[in-house]
C-alpha cells in the first residue's frame, strides 16, 4: 500500500495541487492541503481500501482539511468566516469529475507561474517547483545556481501573485501570444526533467513527459501557432525513443546503441507531421529547429545513416537565433561526428573554459568520450570522474562508473 500511495503521489500530486489551488485560492494553503490529504490517505487507505477515484478523494480531503486548519488557527471572527464561506461556496462536487476542468487546472497553473508581472527567473523556478514537484536543490542543480537563490525566487513569485492578486486562469485568447514564449519554455522544462531526470533512480519520469505532451496538445488547441506545433513535434520525437533508452535492469542505453525497432513509430509519424506543419507556417522558431534535429535521428534507419552535417547546420541556425551553452555543447558533439573527436574536444574545452557549463556533468562526460575515442585513457578517466562527481542520476552514475572501470582495466593492460 505504501508503494501504491507513493506511485499516486508521483503521478497525480501535481494535478491534485493544481485543482486545490483553484479551489482554495492560495498556493501555500493548497500545498499544505496536498500534504495533509496524502497523510490522510496513508492512514485511511490501508484500512478502508483505495477509493475508486483517488484523485477526487485527495482533492476533497485536502480541501476539507484546509478549512479545519483555518478554524483551528484563527479566532472565529468575520474575516475567517468569509474565508471559510468562500472555500465552501466555490466548490461543487461535480467539479472533481469534470475532466475538462481538471485538465485546464494544469494550464491555469502554468499561465499563473508565467504571468508577466513575475520576474522570468522566478517564473521558471516556481514552475518547476509547482508543476514538476522538484525540490529546491534539484532546481538549483538544473539552473546551476545556489539553492538559497532558488528558494528566494519561489518566495518572491508567490508574494507577487498574492500582492498583485494575479488571477488563477488561462488568459483570454488575445492575451495568449504575449505569454506564449514563457509558457512554451515551462512545458519544455517539464519535458526535459521527465526525459532525463536531474536526480534519482530512473532515467525517465514518464509522468512528466506524458504531462508535458498533454499540455502541449491542450495549448495547440487553444492557440494554433507554429512554435506550439514545433514544440509538440520535438516532444513527440524525443519521447518516441523512451522505451529504447533503458536496459531491463534500468541501465542507460546511448542513442547509437538503441534498438530502433523499440521506438514508438506512431509518435515518430505524428512528430514528423507536426514538424512539417510548423516548417510551412511562418518563421521557424527554436523548438522547430530542435525538432528538425530530432527528426534527422528519427529518419535514420541506423546510426551510421544519420545526416550529421545537416544536424550541424540546424545547430548553427539554432545558435544564431538563440545563443545557449547547452546548444553549443550539443553542436560540438555533432561536429565531432563529422570532423572527428579532436575537433569536438577543442570545442568542448572552449565551452568549459568559458565557465557556464563548468558544473554541468554532461559537458565533462562529452569531453571524456572524445578523449576515450582519441585513446587518451588517463585524461578520459579524469574527465569521467569529474562528470561522476557532478551527476545526481543513478543510471548515469552507473554508466560513468562502467566507463571508468573499462578504461582503468585497459590502462592496466
Amino acid at each position: 500500500m505504501e508503494r501504491l500511495i507513493e506511485d499516486i503521489y508521483r503521478t497525480q500530486s501535481r494535478r491534485v495541487l493544481a485543482t486545490l489551488i483553484r479551489l482554495l485560492g492560495d498556493f501555500d494553503r493548497a500545498e499544505e492541503a496536498l500534504h495533509d490529504a496524502f497523510a490522510a490517505a496513508a492512514r485511511a487507505w490501508p484500512r478502508d481500501g483505495v477509493p475508486a477515484n483517488p484523485f477526487g478523494w485527495l482533492v476533497s480531503a485536502g480541501r476539507f482539511r484546509a478549512i479545519d486548519h483555518i478554524r483551528r488557527r484563527s479566532r472565529f471572527d468575520m474575516s475567517v468566516k468569509d474565508i471559510e464561506e468562500s472555500l465552501y461556496g466555490s466548490f461543487d462536487e461535480t467539479e472533481i469529475g469534470d475532466v475538462e476542468l481538471i485538465e485546464d487546472d494544469m494550464l491555469r497553473l502554468i499561465f499563473t507561474c508565467c504571468h508577466p508581472a513575475i520576474p522570468a527567473d522566478s517564473q521558471m523556478a516556481m514552475a518547476l517547483r509547482e508543476i514538476c514537484g522538484l525540490t529546491t536543490e534539484e532546481i538549483a542543480h538544473a539552473f546551476l545556481v545556489p539553492a538559497p537563490t532558488v528558494a528566494q525566487r519561489i518566495v518572491r513569485a508567490k508574494n507577487k501573485i498574492r500582492s498583485a492578486k494575479i488571477p488563477y486562469e488561462v488568459p483570454a485568447r488575445d492575451e495568449l501570444p504575449e505569454r506564449l514564449d514563457r509558457v512554451l519554455h515551462v512545458i519544455y522544462l517539464v519535458f526535459n526533467e521527465g526525459y532525463s531526470a536531474s536526480s534519482g533512480d530512473e532515467i525517465v519520469r514518464a509522468d512528466l513527459t506524458s504531462e508535458a505532451i498533454r499540455l502541449a496538445r491542450l495549448l495547440a488547441g487553444l492557440l494554433p501557432h507554429p512554435d506550439v506545433s514545433g514544440l509538440l513535434a520535438l516532444l513527440l520525437l524525443q519521447d518516441s525513443r523512451r522505451a529504447a533508452r533503458r536496459r531491463p535492469g534500468g541501465g542507460l542505453i546511448l542513442l547509437a546503441n538503441q534498438d530502433r525497432s523499440l521506438w514508438d513509430h506512431e509518435k515518430v509519424r505524428e512528430g514528423l507531421g507536426r514538424l512539417d506543419g510548423a516548417m510551412r507556417n511562418g518563421e521557424v522558431g527554436i523548438y522547430t529547429l530542435q525538432a528538425a534535429i530530432a527528426a534527422e535521428h528519427a529518419r535514420a534507419e541506423a546510426p551510421e545513416k544519420t545526416d550529421w552535417r545537416r544536424i550541424v547546420g540546424y545547430y548553427d541556425l539554432l545558435l544564431s537565433a538563440h545563443s545557449s551553452p547547452i546548444a553549443e555543447l550539443n553542436r560540438a558533439v555533432a561536429v565531432a561526428m563529422v570532423e572527428g573527436p579532436e575537433k569536438g574536444l577543442q570545442l568542448v574545452d572552449a565551452i568549459l573554459q568559458a565557465g557556464e557549463l563548468e558544473n554541468y556533468h554532461l559537458a565533462h562526460s562529452a569531453r571524456a568520450d572524445f578523449l576515450r575515442r582519441l585513446g587518451r585513457k588517463e585524461a578520459a578517466i579524469a574527465a569521467y570522474e569529474a562528470a561522476l562527481r557532478l551527476c545526481q542520476q543513478a543510471p548515469e552514475q552507473a554508466f560513468l562508473r562502467n566507463r571508468i572501470s573499462e578504461l582503468s582495466g585497459a590502462a592496466e593492460r
